[in-house]
């Protein structure tokens, strides 16, 4: 007598995908509630945090500016030449390079998380925040890069950062197959000895405005911002987010480990190389203008996967939107806070970040 396999009667199958179906539907309008949601609040995030600062512009006033400057809509006499001058050319180009930064560090510590496979992993783990600071240094103290003019800090600074893209991973690369390990100890070793630099020139330079200024752009600023700016680090991250989309299948096989990987046709090695130097790339744009500002790649990324999971197309976008709002609001904390004076951006993000790492610890701990 001949065993047939048993199959599950037709109606049982056509439950089990009509239920998997309803499970993709519901997560896709979750996913779509997240991202329309964080949407609308950066929209109108941008225009209220515009108005904020040690001069106030009442809303309506901002909104009718903008107004004005982007769409041509007629002049009112709402608005004084001083409000008009804050307004366009001293805080919008702030606010947005604040919103685009946050969105490529975020979308920036998705992706190395996940290719090195470490939860406090984030974008200068790979010392490409302490490349971008030597190279800042040597601009500020010793005017290196001065035949740039006014683009000579951000030059030197993204110089440096991709210096330090080369030099990780020359050093990781020595004697066998560059790996998430490799990378992670060659990034902090790097890191080190360019911090180390960095402190040295501090040291030999007998500039004490220099030395302030160097010290207040490695705690990070927005105040520097300007069109061209905004124009090079917004265009930067949105191919950094178009190619970490494109690859998202891919990610994700990667995050699961890399015999997945290659189970599934991807080349581990590879992926994570071309991956880093697109991700090291848009970090170094990012921390050429604004200097060093911790804890967004490294927090953002794990309150996005709590929001809708871990699925690299969900939450890619959902943590640029999240990066994006959270810095913007970082830095109107920055230049309110203690007005006039302005406090270094990246002491607000650490004071804000560090208890969501602390309830992170206690989740991992429960877990």
């Amino acid at each position: 007598m001949t065993a047939h396999p048993v199959s599950a009667p037709p109606d049982r199958l056509d439950a089990v995908g009509e239920q998997d179906d309803l499970g993709r539907g519901a997560r896709r309008r979750h996913t779509a509630l997240w991202t329309g949601g964080l949407g609308a609040l950066l929209v109108l995030t941008i225009p209220l945090a515009v108005g904020l600062g040690p001069v106030p512009v009442p809303p309506g006033t901002v909104a009718e500016i903008l107004g004005h400057r982007l769409v041509g809509v007629p002049a009112a006499a709402g608005w004084s030449g001083a409000e008009d001058s804050i307004v366009w050319v001293v805080r919008t180009p702030r606010v947005l390079l604040g919103a685009v930064v946050g969105a490529a560090l975020a979308l920036a510590g998705v992706a190395l998380q996940t290719l090195v496979r470490n939860v406090l992993a984030e974008p200068y783990l790979l010392g490409v925040s302490a490349g971008a600071s030597t190279g800042a240094a040597a601009t500020i103290l010793f005017g290196v890069g001065a035949a740039l003019g006014g683009g000579a800090l951000a030059g030197s600074a993204f110089a440096g950062a991709v210096g330090a893209i080369v030099l990780v991973f020359a050093v990781a690369g020595i004697g066998g197959a560059i790996t998430s390990v490799r990378l992670l100890l060659a990034g902090v070793a790097v890191g080190y000895v360019l911090q180390a630099v960095t402190s040295f020139m501090i040291f030999a330079s007998d500039s004490p405005e220099g030395a302030r200024a160097v010290l207040f752009w490695l705690l990070g600023s927005l105040a520097q911002a300007d069109g061209t700016a905004v124009a090079v680090v917004a265009a930067t991250t949105a191919v950094t987010a178009a190619v970490l989309l494109g690859w998202s299948r891919r990610l994700d096989a990667l995050a699961v480990g890399d015999d997945t990987a290659r189970a599934l046709g991807t080349h581990p090695a590879r992926l994570r190389a071309w991956a880093l130097v697109v991700v090291a790339l848009a970090v170094g744009a990012a921390v050429a203008v604004s200097g060093g500002i911790g804890f967004v790649g490294l927090v953002v990324p794990h309150v996005a996967r709590l929001c809708v999971g871990g699925v690299h197309r969900r939450v890619l976008p959902v943590a640029a939107l999240i990066g994006a709002c959270f810095l913007v609001w970082a830095d109107v904390v920055a230049r309110t806070a203690f007005a006039p004076r302005e406090l270094p951006l990246g002491i607000v993000t650490a004071v804000v970040g560090a208890p969501f790492l602390l309830v992170l610890v206690r989740r991992l701990r429960a877990a």
